[in-house]
């Protein structure tokens, strides 16, 4: 499936006699978490990494991210140790509990993850509104993370592992809490990314939702690879053949199981009719109750896909200028306003003579205009408040002089 003379560029991670040993303090081997694996991931492919507790998953997920460091073998991803800082630009990661700033609401904690991985203003605006768009989150775009649920908060750890557009995506039980809905959604959105040359690495306890969107997997247990290759080699049963036809009656049933044993000399095992999963049943009904628009407060809906993760946000920006080149052109034209009548007009040129007058009139000075002139006070004014004063006096002592004469 890979060229082998461009094998090792097209390979994202690769994995040789992989080990990692943990130690105690007396450095005394207490666990090999990982044991000898080789395994690598080409570019554009979705890889499982299957097993149960215990069996190095999350472990072997810390060293590809340079959490851990290995005891010994070879790891590179990109081509460089996973060490080095400028391969974790390239890697969105979302871990297996989601750990979010409870007094953070989406957009901010979207904002800051963005600030971390140095986008400007302008994109961390438009990736935050799609990205929120894209998981069903946005009519709780102001709640605090806190307020959250376990699903709503899956959701928006997997936004906040996409903003940086990154070129392998790891996902670490991304369906972990979320309700059926959800994880159809999600897993559709894994395929989607997939299909856009996206590489992903996922991990989860669902198998069902490792067959719906693995290409190729690993198998581990123990810290060792019991299996692995593509689901089809993978999942393929030898011993058994699958007839799918119309209903059957049980008496053609009778003469089929009655002709195999004649001419192969077998029998038929099993007669059952299908019937759809629970999945299909659920999604129905989801689906038939928002027809009636039945209101929730729960996470919406996911939009579609993020621009930024379609191949380029350049032709996001055009399709928008579009867009508001049609809403421009869609809007009717505004009449012209009617011509005015004389009074108006005689009107307006009074007002056009005053106007004049006051533009032709010279400008105060600029001290003036900077520093408005004090008027300076009069002695006169001095002399008219003594007079004042002293007729107030003279009436008061006047009135006194009545009293005391009646």
């Amino acid at each position: 499936m890979v060229n082998q003379q461009t094998g090792s560029e097209q390979r994202i991670v690769e994995a040789a006699g992989l080990t990692k040993t943990f130690s105690d303090f007396w450095l005394r081997d207490t666990a090999r978490a990982v044991d000898g694996v080789d395994f690598h991931i080409d570019r554009h492919e979705i890889f499982g990494l299957l097993g149960p507790n215990g069996s190095g998953k999350s472990t072997t997920i810390k060293m590809i991210l340079g959490l851990l460091h290995k005891t010994r073998g070879k790891l590179v991803v990109f081509g460089r140790d996973p060490s080095d800082v400028s391969v974790k630009a390239k890697i969105g990661y979302l871990p297996e509990e989601t750990y979010l700033y409870r007094f953070l609401n989406p957009t901010e904690t979207l904002d800051y993850y963005g600030k971390l991985f140095g986008l400007d203003r302008r994109t961390r605006r438009r990736r935050t509104d799609e990205l929120l768009e894209m998981v069903g989150l946005t009519q709780v775009a102001h709640r605090p993370a806190g307020e959250f649920s376990k699903g709503m908060a899956r959701r928006l750890g997997l936004a906040q592992a996409l903003v940086n557009d990154p070129e392998l995506l790891i996902l670490d039980e991304p369906t972990s809490g979320l309700d059926p809905l959800g994880t159809r959604q999600v897993k559709d959105l894994i395929l989607e990314l997939g299909r856009r040359g996206k590489t992903i690495l996922l991990t989860s306890h669902l198998l069902a939702d490792v067959e719906d969107v693995c290409s190729r997997m690993v198998i581990l247990y123990g810290g060792k690879i019991r299996a692995q290759g593509t689901s089809t080699e993978l999942l393929a049963d030898s011993r058994h053949t699958l007839l799918k036809m119309p209903r059957l009656d049980d008496a053609t049933i009778k003469a089929v199981d009655e002709t195999l044993h004649r001419v192969q000399g077998v029998a038929i095992e099993g007669v059952s009719a299908p019937r759809q999963t629970l999945e299909e049943l659920f999604l129905d009904i989801v689906a038939r109750a928002r027809a009636e628009q039945i209101a929730t407060s729960g996470a919406q809906s996911g939009g579609r896909i993020a621009s930024f993760l379609q191949g380029g946000e350049g032709g996001a920006e055009g399709s928008a200028v579009v867009d508001q080149l049609v809403k421009a052109a869609s809007v009717p034209a505004v009449a012209p306003p009617p011509p005015p009548t004389l009074a108006e007009a005689q009107r307006k040129g009074a007002d056009k003579t005053v106007l004049d007058a006051l533009v032709d009139k010279p400008a105060a000075p600029a001290a003036a205009a900077v520093k408005p002139a004090i008027p300076e006070r009069k002695r006169t004014d001095t002399a008219v408040d003594q007079g004042l004063i002293d007729s107030l006096l003279d009436g008061g002592g006047k009135k006194k002089d009545g009293e005391g004469r009646g």
